[in-house]
This record gives structure tokens, sequence and C-alpha cells, in this order.
């Protein structure tokens, strides 16, 4: 092994060494093929195959052999594929359980597939059954039922809330299978699945989440959609009788997919209209299905000869579909009660007045004062308050609940529920550490900032690291500059314009409008307990500007503040920034500040390699905003000035919500942005829905 090989070798070499019982058995099904042929021929049509194959026939003439012979041929070449693919669920299983639980799930799977198939269609055959007279007369070969059994164990390995989603799955694959082809395999699929359903009881649907049983209401309904598509385009010839392709016919397809289409986003969002309606729709199918049913008993039991064509077979088979998705749904029905534009928390919802009272009773994070900032929505519950912004079908919430700190964990469970009943997707955006160990213990969590944070008591411009902010605190003194801490209002209307006027032009030059939610405009500035850096030149005009945001402490004091704005005039005074910060920071700490926050840049982040979709969003943001925001080099600015970093994260239920929000978070972070604005800026975005 060469030594550039090792790295990338070592971890399949760690994973093949701890799945020595499944690489037996494929090496075994593939040598069996190789001495047989059946690799490469049909092995059914061989004179072996009677000999040592499974099945009823085989099981009633005493070949006692067959169970442990048919486990290692294959029918036919092409179904090699499926059968060493299949083998994924035992390697899995016998990574994380040992090779002995995984050799125990494989042969009693296989061995109960084998037996309980036979006895079922013993049974099955003395009805007046056509399919189960000719499946009992059936031989088998293949090592799907173990594998099958292993798959079902794997799946229910799984994290929350793929466990379930797995299941479904899986369960949609082997009913579907057997109602509408029902050859011998597939019965020997769906009795080992089933024995490992109720064997390790790991499918727990009355446990999930409302989001949980909404989505597998949807996945259901999406189920019976594509089983319309493939019985209209496939032949099928399953328990229920054979059926001939556009059986259905393409107009009724059409119209029932239409259907479905809009009920699945109103299942999705919890509507009881949507509810209501999937019931009605399986009613009749269900009646449909029971009377075809009924019309069949009656008629067989007068010996009356009827030729039943393809629908009348479907009928049945969707029958019994409808049926178990109307079980489930009557089962849930708690989780269908959203309504369009339901409020969330405790009503009437604060105003902006409650929830600075909040923050200066409680105190609050660096970011908490942008909560107060139009556009913010406000969820109140017994323990805090949340702010959020509800976009394309996103509640978003933005930093940490506003309330006493050990009554954060009720209030993030609290908002989670109550946006989850409305049929929205929580989140939380830019939250601490404590809010991430306050969320469920099976969200996930992406670092999306780094706070900086600069410390101010005993805070003095020493040293060779301070030198760059040193040299523009003394050039600024040699070229007669002067610095003001004061508020918006209470500066002249010749101030404000020229502020204004500053920030137009620095808006004016982008090809996107300014950005919100995180960063604020001069209207947040109007506010009386933001103050405003001023950076004046001789001649009195205004060179440069920072506003800074509040952070209140527990006591109801300030305890630091948060920078917002930076706004320089073109031509001004060249390092205005570093002055201006070095300025507020020395102003600050003799205030007796703790601490002074510079922000953390949006987008401006490295993401771990699992970050996935919102990684791939920041980074296109960030490619696309760097010529007209900068966060990269605001980024590297910020640096000069020493900071600590304190993380920020996005917080949210699993990778199946990253879409959505990433589709929030552009529409917050550029609310105003139009699909022109978007493409002249190089992004490819799809616009979310403000409902």
């Amino acid at each position: 092994m060469t030594e550039a090989s090792t790295p990338t070798s070592r971890p399949a070499v760690a994973v093949l060494r701890r799945i020595p019982a499944t690489l037996t058995m494929v090496a075994l099904i593939l040598a069996v093929g190789v001495v047989w042929q059946g690799l490469w021929s049909p092995f059914e049509k061989t004179d072996l195959f009677a000999d040592v194959a499974y099945g009823l026939p085989n099981f009633l003439d005493g070949k006692w052999w067959t169970p442990l012979t048919g486990t290692f041929f294959v029918n036919a070449p092409w179904v090699y594929l499926f059968t060493i693919s299949g083998f994924w669920g035992m390697a899995y299983l016998e990574f994380r359980r040992g090779s002995r639980v995984a050799l125990a799930y494989y042969w009693v799977g296989q061995l109960f597939a084998m037996f309980a198939t036979a006895l079922v269609l013993a049974f099955a055959s003395q009805l007046p059954w056509a399919w189960a007279d000719a499946q009992a007369q059936a031989l088998d070969v293949g090592a799907s039922g173990g594998t099958m059994a292993c798959i079902a164990a794997a799946v229910g390995l799984f994290r929350p809330p793929w466990r379930v989603r797995g299941w479904l799955i899986l369960l949609g694959f082997v009913f579907i299978a057997m109602l509408f082809w029902g050859a011998l395999a597939d019965l020997e699929h769906l009795l080992a699945v089933l024995l490992i359903l109720f064997a390790d009881r790991t499918l727990r649907v009355q446990r999930t989440t409302v989001r949980e049983q909404r989505l597998i209401a949807v996945v259901a309904l999406l189920v019976l959609g594509a089983v319309e598509i493939i019985t209209t385009l496939v032949a099928t010839d399953g328990p229920f009788g054979p059926t001939e392709p556009a059986s259905g016919g393409f107009i009724d397809l059409a119209i029932d997919l239409v259907v479905i289409v809009v009920l699945v986003n109103g299942l999705l969002r919890g509507r009881r209209w949507s509810w209501v309606l999937v019931i009605l729709l399986g009613l009749f199918n269900i009646l449909i299905g029971a009377l075809v049913l009924i019309l069949i008993t009656v008629f067989s039991q007068a010996d009356i000869d009827l030729r039943w064509d393809g629908e009348t077979e479907l009928a049945l088979a969707n029958g019994f579909l409808w049926l178990i998705l109307l079980v489930y749904l009557i089962a849930v029905r708690r989780a269908f009660r959203a309504k369009r534009k339901s409020l969330l928390g405790i009503q009437p919802a604060p105003s902006v007045d409650e929830v600075k009272a909040e923050l200066r009773a409680h105190g609050g994070g660096t970011l908490s004062w942008m909560t107060t900032w139009e556009g913010n929505s406000y969820a109140r519950s017994a323990a805090g308050i949340v702010a959020y912004q509800r976009r394309a079908g996103v509640a978003l919430a933005l930093a940490d609940p506003i309330g006493p700190a050990d009554a954060r964990a009720d209030a993030v469970t609290d908002f989670i529920r109550t946006a989850e009943n409305a049929g929205l997707v929580p989140c939380f955006f830019s939250a601490d550490d404590a809010t991430r160990q306050a969320v469920p213990s099976t969200w996930r969590s992406i670092v999306v900032a780094d706070d900086t944070i600069v410390d101010l008591p005993g805070l003095e411009f020493t040293g060779k690291r301070w030198n760059s902010v040193r040299t523009s605190l003394n050039r600024a003194g040699r070229d007669e500059m002067t610095f003001r801490m004061t508020h918006l209002k209470a500066e002249s209307w010749g101030v404000q314009q020229q502020l204004r006027a500053i920030s137009e032009a620095w808006v004016g030059d982008k090809d996107l409008p300014e950005m919100r939610f995180t960063l604020g405009t001069l209207e947040e500035a109007e506010d009386p307990e933001v103050r405003l850096a001023l950076a004046l030149a001789p001649n009195g005009d205004v060179d440069g500007f920072l506003s800074w945001l509040p952070v209140y402490g527990d006591d109801g004091t300030v305890r630091g503040w948060t920078l917002d704005l930076m706004r320089r005039r073109e031509g001004g005074f060249a390092p205005v920034m570093e002055y201006l910060i070095g300025s507020s920071a020395r102003q600050f700490s003799e205030e007796g500040a703790e601490i002074m926050s510079l922000s953390g840049a949006p987008l401006a982040h490295d993401y771990p390699p699992d970050a996935g979709m919102i990684a791939a969003l920041s980074d296109r943001l960030a490619e696309a905003l760097e010529p007209v925001y900068g966060f990269g080099s605001l980024h590297r600015f910020k640096q000069k000035f020493h900071p600590r970093y304190e993380t920020m994260y996005l917080l949210f239920r699993d990778e199946a919500d990253l879409a959505a929000i990433g589709t929030a978070l552009t529409r917050a972070f550029l609310p105003d942005a139009t699909l022109r604005q978007f493409a002249g800026a190089g992004l490819e975005l799809v616009r979310g829905s403000k409902d």
C-alpha cells in the first residue's frame, strides 16, 4: 500500500473488518453463481432448480435441505444486482451490533419468510383464489427474505425522525409489491418485514412529532398517487388479479394527481380542510372497493360467471390501501388543526415596548435588541418571548428566547410546538449554545457565525498587535478629527441629512437593496436607546458613523454594545472605521461596559463538511454578495481588534427542512429584492412566499 493511498483506504478497510459475516454471505452466493453458472445463465431454467429451491411443494415432498440450498442460488443473472445490494442492511446491522446479531436476524428472517409463506399459501390455496393456488405451486430461490429482515432491523437503528421515515418507505415498498405484483418473493419480503416490525417494535408512530405525523400522511398520499401512475402505465398481476396498462384512463389519472397535489400541500401544513377532504376521498375509494368485493362474493355464490376488467381489480387494491391510510389519519387527527395565518403563542402578542421591557428585566444576548426591529413577530409563552419572521412556510426565530434564563428550555419547547401546530417549520438562527442545549436532542445544528466580542475592562491599545488601531487614532488626532457619541434624534437636521446622504450613496452603488434581519438601517438607528458614533472632519462634515445596539444584563443595566451600521463618506478620512471603533471602545470602557460586540458577519463563516444545503446556499450568497456588501473583508477587518469568538448556530429539526430554511433566510435578509435584482447579482434563487 502506497503512502498516498493510506488515508483514503484505511476507513474502508476498517469498515470491511467489522462486517465479516456479510462479506462471507456475499462471497458464498457469488461462488455458487460461478460454480453453477447462475451468474451468466438463468438458473431457474436448469434441472437442478427443482431440487434446491424452497417452497410449499418441496416442503410437502420432504425436501428438508431446500431452505439452506435455496438461500445461496439466484434465479436469473440480472437478479444478482438486487441480491448483493440488498445485503446493505445486514452490513449496517453487523457494523452497529456485531456479527452474531446480524446472523441471527438474517437466518431467523430467512427461515421465517420461507415457512410462513408456505403456511399462508397452504391455507389460502384452499379458497377459490386463483392467485393463491398458483403461488402455492411455485418455487423460489434467493437470500432476500433474510436481507429484507436485516434491512427492517437496520431501519430500526436509524436516528429519529429518519427511523419512522425509513419504516414508512420500507412498508410502502413491500405492500405495493405484494398488492400489485404478488409473486412468491413479494410475499416472503412482506412477511419478513412484518416479523421485524412486530418483534423489534421500533416503529412508534404515536410518539412522533406533529410534523412527522403530517409528513407520514403526505408520503402515504403520494404513494397512492404513485400507485395510480404505475398501474396506469404498467401491467400488474397481484392477489386481486391482472390489470392492463391504461386500464384506468389517462384523464382520470391526471385529475386524481391534481387533487392529490392540492391535498398534499394542505396536509403538510396541517390544514383541517385538507384532512377532511382526504377522509372523504378515502371513504369514496373504500366504498367502491367494498362494493366490488360484495358483488364478487354474491355472484360467486350464485355460480354466475362474470369477466372482471382491470378497473375492478384496481378498485379492490386501492380500497385496501386507502383503508390503511384512513385508519392512520383518524389516529393522528389532532395533527391537522392548523389554520391559515394562525398566530403563534399566547394572544394578544406582546408589543415592541413589552419586548424591550423583558430585555431590561432579564437581559439578552448581543443580537437580542435586533428582535425589537420592524418585521419581527412575537410568540409569547409562560416561559418567555421568541421573536420570529414567517417566511416561505418557516417560523424563523431570531437569536435566543427573551425571558428568564432558567425557563429557556420551556420557551423553546413552546415555540416549536406552536409553530408545528400552525403548519410551519421551526428553526432558530444565530442562537447561542444555551439555546442549542434547549432544543430537542434530535435536532441538528450548524455554525453560521462567530460573534466577535471585545472585552472592555482594562482595555489598552498598547503593544505591537494594536499598531494599526493606534496608528489610526494618532492620525485622527493629527488630522483634527472629532469623535462624538450621540443619538440620531439628538443631532441637528444638517447632520441627520449628511448621515442619510452617506447611507443612500452606499445603497445606491449596490445592485441589491439594503439587507435586513440581522442588519439594520438608519430607521432602526432612530431608536433612542441606540447610540451613534460620529467621526467629524475639521469643517464639520461627517466622514463616517457607527450605530451601537444596547446589550442588557439581568440587572436592568446595559452591560455592553453591539455594532450594527458601518458607513463612511467616499473620499473622507481613510481609516475612519478603525478610528470610530477604537474611540467607541475607549468610551464604553470608561463608562463601565463589560463587552463590545462587533457582530458576526453573516455569510462569512467556514462551514463544516456536513452543513450540506445551508453551506451551499451561504457560499453562493457570499460569492454573489461579496462585491456588494463585503462580508468577507468585513470579517477580516474585525480581526484587527483581536476579539474572542462566541459561536452562533442555526438550529433545525433535520436535513429535510434545509431547503425551506434556505429560502426563508434569503427572503429574510433581502425581503425587498426583486427577481431581477437576484438575477443581476448572479443569484438563481426561488422567491419564497411571504405567508
